[in-house]
């Protein structure tokens, strides 16, 4: 039902970053079991009114690269996408190392070559004339992001013929600013210019990155770039008095919602909060039930039986 001026999104996608995990009995710092950030983001997505087309995972899968721990994501991830009808796109980062990435996740062998030897992780999805790209923005050894030269020409030849619904462009190291943690730009994405120099002009609709584990947007190349936060642990923005702090709290996912002419991003914590205000269920098909005057009347008019919480014939439970 359309309850105002814009239709259904035409695809609904999950935008997943920095799930770190790890192999099991193991903790990030001591602290943090990241599979069960994993399972209360899935556990949320299962809740949702509009399914996920897609689910996008940008990047730091695995926090040490282990196999067992890539066992793990394909092991709750691939069968919750399968029961909702979702494609997994997989993304690089800088934890993840490529052989592990290309063995754990799709099977692939890369032989038996020095990591630095093993090629970018890069791939094209396909979702319904949707194009989503994967680009591996990884440097091997390091934190920081770079993209060769051969990527860049791959990246130019993929986006030469515009996708039927337009190319969303997903990178672990998002090609932002990060005022709020300036110390955090010596491992940003280097060479972002010759990046825009291949996205401006062409059909890519918005740029989706991680990598800092807050969620913060920005413009890039006259596109909108949305970086999602963590499952794991998140950089807390504020701390006080520490230079750097990762916090187990505030951690999210971004749901983005696709229109023909706009994208929507919302960004989903994943903790449960107490409820202070809200109805129920019971109140959907007696909402829907009334003509557009009358659910406009009840709904906006602020001394409604809707609003004032109060029992009327217009808002009796229907048979």
């Amino acid at each position: 039902m359309q309850y105002g001026q814009f239709p259904d999104p035409r695809f609904t996608i999950a935008h997943l970053s920095d799930v770190h995990i790890l192999s099991p009995g193991r903790k990030q710092y001591d602290a943090i079991v990241p599979e069960l950030g994993l399972r209360k983001v899935l556990e949320r997505l299962s809740r949702l009114p509009l399914v996920p087309d897609a689910l996008v995972f940008t990047g730091d899968l695995a926090d040490k690269a282990e196999p067992a721990a890539y066992a793990t994501l394909r092991e709750l991830v691939e069968p919750f996408a399968a029961e909702i009808g979702a494609k997994v796109v997989w993304v690089m980062g800088n934890h993840d190392e490529r052989a592990a990435y290309a063995r754990g996740l799709f099977d692939h062998e890369v032989g038996d070559v020095p990591e630095v030897e093993v090629p970018a992780q890069d791939a094209v999805y396909d979702v319904r004339g949707l194009r989503i790209v994967s680009l591996d923005t990884s440097v091997p050894r390091y934190h920081h992001g770079e993209l060769s030269d051969d990527q860049l020409a791959w990246l130019a030849d993929v986006l030469a013929t515009p996708a039927e619904h337009g190319t969303l462009l997903a990178l672990h190291h998002p090609p932002i600013a990060v005022p709020m943690i300036p110390q955090a730009a010596v491992i940003e994405l280097h060479g972002m210019d010759r990046l825009a120099a291949v996205v401006e002009g062409s059909d890519v609709r918005l740029v989706m990155g991680g990598h800092y584990h807050y969620s913060t947007y920005s413009t890039f190349a006259g596109v909108p770039v949305s970086v999602a936060s963590a499952s794991c642990y998140t950089t807390d923005v504020a701390p006080k008095d520490r230079l750097i702090s990762g916090v187990d709290g505030h951690q999210a996912f971004t749901m983005m919602h696709v229109y023909d002419d706009r994208i929507v991003n919302t960004v989903v914590p994943i903790a449960e909060a107490h409820e202070v205000s809200g109805f129920g269920l019971e109140m959907l098909p007696v909402i829907d039930a009334l003509s557009t005057e009358d659910r406009l009347d009840q709904i906006s008019r602020k001394d409604s039986e809707f609003n004032l919480g109060v029992e009327g014939p217009m808002l009796e439970p229907q048979p």
